[in-house]
């Protein structure tokens, strides 16, 4: 489990079905077959190097996340799971991306996602929302367009300073609106 505040961002360094980021917070107590968060997605560190980790990305990984658009260099958010020990400072982050959105403005620190419309069910204005792994708060939602206010230091911390329109952008909605509607089927 992750909380979305992201600790560092990381550079892509090899890409494909293995995937490798050049990195140095995090390396500090990962462990091989431990998880990790890249871009909003939970993988599997499979070999840690002093600057760097590689995972492999499995089929389902690559077709529902944006890490399959990955080039050389690309930058990536990165976040160790949360120990019990922690401070809960986002929200609840499983690291189970639900699909991906398209990137529709980043203009004065206001991001705009188109999102797929299976996903708008679980949006809810002032709710929680994890973009590429970011902890976010819907600031508007106008039909399938969320949108978010981003701080300047989450702008300059994160990944997203790299973003442009029609970039793709890794989604997870709010594990508690999944769970409700699970719920709500067997009552």
């Amino acid at each position: 489990m992750f909380t979305g505040i992201v600790e560092e961002t990381g550079i892509a360094t090899e890409v494909g079905t293995r995937l490798t980021i050049s990195c140095r917070v995090v390396l500090s107590d990962l462990v091989e077959g431990g998880s990790i968060s890249v871009s909003g997605v939970c993988l599997t560190a499979v070999e840690i190097r002093s600057n760097s980790f590689s995972a492999d990305l499995a089929p389902e990984t690559l077709e529902r996340s944006n890490l399959g658009d990955l080039r050389i260099g690309s930058v990536v958010n990165l976040e160790r799971p949360l120990t019990l020990a922690q401070r809960l400072s986002g929200h609840i982050v499983q690291g189970h991306v639900d699909g991906t959105g398209v990137v529709l403005s980043t203009e004065n620190f206001w991001l705009k996602v188109k999102v797929p419309r299976e996903l708008v069910r679980y949006l809810v204005y002032k709710g929680s929302i994890s973009l590429d792994g970011i902890s976010l708060t819907i600031a508007a939602l106008d039909d399938d367009v969320v949108s978010a206010a981003i701080i300047p230091h989450t702008w300059e911390h994160t990944s997203l300073s790299t973003r442009k329109p029609g970039d793709r952008i890794n989604i997870e909605c709010d594990v508690l609106a999944k769970h409700v509607e699970q719920l709500l089927k067997y009552r």
